[in-house]
């Protein structure tokens, strides 16, 4: 793809940046997409921009490609391209030692050039919502590598050495919706590891070394079809502990488990290992109908459905089916959302939700609302940032371009004053 000559037409935001010596430059939506649909690429003076430190261009459907010249900017620590159209990624992304944030999610990826396993410094990769058929091998090199999200791709495995004891900072591994078909006994080398979701795959076992993670606390196995049927209702219903445990000792008394004389190791929720003798048909049946009772205890079950006309309903335009296609709404009674302790610890978890399970808002976003506040029928649109109203929490109603503008502003200056590269969850 050209790209536009770095003489001519000279795009505002990079002559601003320019002139400023910015370290920050955000180019993003439909107006951005315009200038690189009628340019044929992005403006070439962009490269020239050496002080920059983070750099975002995003929903953009016209950029297929990024020049080699993305070299030059040498100190970005963060590079942000997501939801765009990119069909590949040039080699000399792997000059970039300073990069800490690599984001190429929700593109149209098919592989990534094994430079990036030169980013001594990545310590966040996330590459999800591509086509990705093979993730590079040398990913052990990143040793400040923390979190990967390689989630709805193409792989049917992840590389051996991404279980390597070199990378003993990472700490979550998100890699559902792919093909992949086994879990490696190697990853209880990763001494970090917290959060490991493989959900959606096509896992038959797991093994029982996942018990010896020392700090894994999330784990999610479900929609693969486990041989052990046991554990596969475990893994769809059972908390990470529960899990943990059964493969501790050694699922239906195989391996780890195992004890001299027929006896079968457990360890119980409280912490006690204790001996049990096989016994006979009846006390099976009874301990895997106690298994079930729990099970049932842990599924959340929909009580109730309202067919009545006077239902909250929501509409659906036809605008959203290339932004987010998809919405699941509920109601919740008994909340207490007022300001306080309460309210801080449900949007503490709400953020750990965006972070995790909807990959920093890449996959899904969660919104709550004040049902007494709201108008049926509601309307599930997508509008451009110019002509959007919303009123953020905390604030006065604004166009949404506005709050975006305010809350950049508030980054840099919080940024400036606390004199640190990262900012808070809320501007994030």
């Amino acid at each position: 793809m050209a790209e536009e000559n770095s003489s001519l037409n000279i795009w505002p935001e990079i002559e601003k940046a320019e002139k400023e010596n910015r370290r920050e430059l955000v180019l993003q939506g439909s107006a951005v997409d315009k200038k690189i649909q009628s340019s044929g690429g992005l403006h070439a003076r962009l490269y020239s921009l050496s002080p920059l430190n983070y750099l975002e261009i995003s929903q953009c459907p016209s950029l297929q490609a990024i020049h080699e010249n993305i070299r030059h900017l040498s100190h970005l620590q963060s590079l942000i391209l997501c939801r765009n159209k990119l069909t590949s990624v040039p080699k000399s992304i792997g000059e970039l030692k300073a990069i800490k944030v690599l984001d190429l999610s929700v593109n149209q990826l098919q592989a990534l050039p094994e430079e990036i396993c030169a980013l001594s410094e990545l310590n966040t990769l996330n590459v999800s919502c591509n086509s990705i058929a093979a993730l590079p091998d040398g990913l052990s090199k990143c040793v400040k590598l923390a979190s990967i999200n390689v989630s709805k791709n193409a792989l049917s495995r992840l590389p051996d050495d991404l279980w390597c004891s070199s990378l003993e900072l990472l700490s979550s591994i998100i890699a559902s919706e792919n093909a992949i078909e086994e879990l490696s006994s190697e990853v209880h080398n990763l001494p970090a590891l917290k959060v490991l979701d493989l959900s959606n795959n096509k896992l038959q076992e797991l093994p029982s070394e996942l018990a010896d993670c020392p700090k894994l606390k999330e784990t999610n196995f479900k929609g693969n079809k486990l041989k052990d049927k046991r554990l596969e209702k475990m893994v769809n219903g059972c908390q990470t502990k529960s899990v943990l445990d059964y493969l501790r000792a050694g699922g239906r008394g195989k391996g780890k488990g195992k004890q001299q004389d027929g006896e079968v190791s457990e360890k119980l929720d409280g912490g006690r290992n204790i001996s049990k003798k096989k016994s006979g048909a009846k006390q099976k049946g009874k301990k895997e109908a106690e298994e079930v009772d729990e099970l049932n205890r842990m599924v959340v079950r929909v009580l109730h459905v309202s067919k009545a006309p006077t239902a909250v309903t929501v509409k659906v335009s036809a605008g959203v089916k290339d932004v987010r296609p998809y919405i699941v709404c509920c109601i919740v009674k008994g909340m207490n959302l007022r300001q306080g302790n309460a309210l801080k610890r449900f949007l503490v978890a709400q953020t750990k939700l965006h972070d995790e399970i909807c990959a920093k808002r890449t996959t899904a976003t969660i919104a709550t609302h004040d049902l007494g506040l709201l108008k049926a029928p509601l309307l599930y649109d997508a509008r451009p940032p110019d002509t959007l109203k919303i009123v953020p929490l905390g604030r006065k109603e604004m166009k949404a371009a506005e709050l975006l503008k305010m809350l950049q502003e508030e980054a840099d200056e919080q940024r400036k004053q606390k004199k640190r590269q990262n900012v808070s969850g809320l501007h994030k």
